[in-house]
């Protein structure tokens, strides 16, 4: 491993002033700004950006980037963002942004991950105004090894579990998405109220109230641990609950603040930008907030888990009730006044039970979540200091260009995935604890190696059937699943492989009519075809 100024290993440029809006067209080449790139690298398509004819091109002299550039913003606030992105087709880019062409001497997405953990942004100089010049950027040093096959083999492995992290994510957001479907169909939509429910003010929901701050001259008011105040920050957009305070009140404190208990909502109603307001969490411990917070306490008619998805499902009407201001407020006397459905409580409650469904399972793929993202910070530390073996990690497939003279065929096709039965234990306390929940895994895993019939061995489709399978025996009261199950498998896997009882092997393609290993390893169970 060693350090390379970027201009060795890739073309560095800059990209051209943007066209007029009235240049752009419904058809044509994308133009991608720095604000793209959030979008992006979120998922959206770049043909839907805004697109370029080629008379504007023509007459602007635009510079078309090849697929396969590297875009990070080198100017404005964007450039304080750190984010890497690959042009999926050719497109032209606008000034704020630097272009990477790699040379053969670097693998591309080597190169990207090198640049995520290694960000440009580090030479930005005042923060107040970020921005980094070309010839920075191509004096900019990353570590890069040697042989491109080691760049290879790190992009493939850092690329496998950035794949897992955005499908966790992914899940998270289908489950957001079902849990706004499940509201809308049980209550219609809460501004436009078609279904008739009362709508009465906020006020009629429970006492509502606003944070204060003790006074900051007197320290003793946050000398001790006693209580959480809470702030806007500790209300995300992505829980339920709100999180854990960095900054505590003492008993003394207490006493001046302004307090609710479990159950209250939270809502952010002052804020330097009205995305913010609106933004809404639930308690779930009692706690001090600031003036910054109006929290609802509900009445005994009102299910809390009903009313932050209803305050989920209305922020942008929430939004409307703002101050138009620079600083966006929204007062406790506007904010009690705002109208919203209040369907029967028995609905509401059958609404809540299905939330709580719901965030058990979130709750489970953000474990899974942080695991992977702790899993690909760990992997890349070692990776970029060329600590990995990387010498047990398999060279990925290439994808070549196909000649008439020379067609490559996968010969070997995947059998349909089978359906496998994990039978259930005698007794259902065996769940409860780490070692019962041990002897199981080992007699499920022998149970799936039996129904795997020609089907690969895949650990990951084990886990994830044998999770369900556990969740599904233990209804609401499911254990935690983690790390010992994940590595008392692996270790069950090893020994597997080395009593002859799983078979490690490669898949089969063919070239020129000639058959021979290919690079995917596959585990199969012995007695099936190998």
């Amino acid at each position: 491993m060693r350090k390379v100024p970027l201009s060795l290993i890739a073309n560095v440029t800059a990209g051209q002033g943007a066209p007029k809006p009235d240049e752009f067209s419904d058809s044509g080449v994308p133009f991608v700004r720095a604000g793209s790139l959030e979008d992006l690298l979120a998922g959206k398509s770049e043909s839907n950006l805004e697109l370029v004819p080629a008379e504007t091109a023509k007459k602007r002299k635009l510079k078309l980037y090849p697929k396969g550039s590297i875009l990070f913003a080198k100017s404005g606030m964007s450039a304080t963002k750190d984010r890497i992105y690959i042009l999926q087709n050719s497109a032209y880019v606008v000034s704020h942004l630097a272009i990477l062409t790699s040379k053969d001497n670097v693998h591309r997405d080597y190169l990207r991950l090198a640049l995520k953990q290694f960000p440009p942004s580090s030479l930005i100089k005042d923060p107040a105004y970020p921005a980094i010049s070309l010839g920075e950027i191509q004096g900019y040093e990353i570590p890069i090894p040697e042989e491109i096959d080691d760049q290879k083999r790190i992009a493939h492995l850092l690329g496998k579990v950035e794949g897992l992290i955005a499908q966790r994510k992914q899940h998270l957001q289908q489950l957001d998405d079902l849990l706004k479907s499940v509201f809308l169909e049980m209550f219609g939509d809460p501004v436009r109220n078609e279904k008739g429910w009362d709508k009465p003010e906020l006020r009629h929901f429970g006492k509502i109230s606003t944070g204060n701050t003790p006074p900051k001259k007197d320290p003793s008011n946050y000398s001790s641990r006693y209580i959480e105040w809470i702030k806007t920050d500790n209300i995300s957009a992505d829980s339920v609950f709100i999180s854990q305070a960095v900054e505590y009140l003492s008993e003394t404190g207490s006493i001046k603040a302004r307090t609710v208990t479990k159950g209250a909502l939270m809502v952010a109603c002052i804020a330097g930008s009205v995305e913010s307001i609106g933004r809404a969490a639930l308690t779930d411990r009692t706690v001090a907030f600031n003036q910054q917070i109006n929290a609802i306490q509900p009445e005994l008619d009102v299910n809390p888990l009903f009313l932050y998805g209803l305050f989920k499902i209305s922020k942008a009407y929430v939004q409307s009730h703002a101050s138009k201001g620079m600083k966006k407020i929204l007062t406790k006397g506007d904010f009690e006044k705002i109208t919203m459905i209040k369907p029967p409580f028995d609905l509401q409650n059958r609404f809540a039970t299905i939330v709580e469904k719901v965030e058990a399972l979130k709750s489970r793929y953000q474990q899974s979540l942080a695991d992977l993202e702790n899993l690909y910070g760990a992997l890349s530390q070692k990776a970029f200091k060329g600590e990995l073996d990387l010498s047990r990690v398999v060279l990925p497939a290439e994808s070549p260009d196909i000649f008439e003279e020379e067609k490559i065929d996968v010969e070997e096709k995947q059998p349909m995935e089978p359906s496998f039965e994990l039978p259930a234990p005698e007794e259902l306390t065996v769940l409860q604890t780490i070692e019962g929940r041990k002897s199981l895994l080992g007699k499920w895993l022998n149970a799936w190696l039996e129904q795997l019939g020609n089907a690969p061995f895949a650990a990951q489709d084990f886990m994830d059937a044998a999770r369900g399978r556990l969740w599904e025996l233990s209804e609401d009261d499911a254990p935690n699943w983690g790390a010992v199950e994940y590595d008392e498998l692996k270790a069950w896997v090893f020994k597997k492989i080395a009593s002859g009882k799983i078979k490690q092997t490669r898949n089969i393609i063919s070239i020129n009519e000639k058959k021979q290993f290919g690079n995917q390893v596959i585990l199969r169970s012995r007695k099936s075809r190998l």
